[in-house]
């Protein structure tokens, strides 16, 4: 029996899906029905290790993972088919569905950082650093390390939050960015930044460099 894919929200979809296989053809998506909402969140993980999620509308046939490409191509040519299941594919953990806010970025500060970081890597590729040739994927790791903005919770002001470039980068590059503002959330060991149309988060940098790698099969 053939299984659909429940999405109505095709358009948002589609350019949510579309940036992904850009970056990524073979790229995993994740499709969660939200509880209570007819409404299916699309996770996936970008290739410099951050999570994005849109919400759409239509509800997916359950936590399902599959190919971003073959739903893609799905949803252009107007078909309902779920494509072939990828589950066991899916290894990431994801966020906790409960967050809070710590701070409130406008959407033009948060453009002009992504556009001064793609600024500093073109021009240290082309001249290097302190007049030496550096490597195209060092510096970019390096850059996407680099902590854009600290933030400082009224009620934890001894635990600031970093936010990494690389969930600067994954907001834009994903066209999350509207009119509105982005939020700064954390959820557990999570920092996320929100806009108008998705989110983008990441585990926090100290977690990740005190702690091993671990797999978890489902978020």
């Amino acid at each position: 029996m053939t299984t659909g894919h429940g999405l109505d929200g095709v358009a948002d979809a589609g350019a949510f899906l579309a940036r992904l296989v850009r970056l990524d053809p073979a790229t995993l998506v994740r499709l969660r029905p939200v509880p209570g909402m007819d409404r299916t969140a699309l996770w996936a993980r970008l290739p410099w290790d951050v999570l994005v999620v849109r919400t759409v509308t239509g509800t997916a046939p359950g936590d399902v993972t599959v190919v971003g490409g073959e739903l893609l191509a799905e949803l252009a040519a107007g078909g309902a088919r779920l494509p072939r299941r990828r589950d066991d594919g899916w290894r990431w953990a994801l966020p906790p569905v409960a967050s809070r806010a710590v701070e409130t970025l406008p959407a033009e500060d948060v453009r002009r950082i992504a556009a001064a970081a793609a600024g500093t890597l073109s021009e240290a590729a082309a001249h290097g650093v302190a007049g030496r040739a550096v490597g195209q994927r060092v510096l970019r790791d390096a850059l996407l390390d680099h902590v854009a903005v600290v933030v400082t919770p009224d009620d934890a002001p001894d635990v600031p939050v970093e936010v990494p470039q690389r969930l600067i980068q994954g907001l834009v590059r994903m066209g999350f960015l509207g009119a509105g503002d982005v939020q700064v959330r954390v959820a557990g060991r999570w920092v996320g930044l929100v806009g108008p149309y998705g989110a983008a988060w990441s585990r926090k940098v100290a977690e990740l460099a005190l702690k091993p790698v671990s797999v978890h099969p489902n978020g």
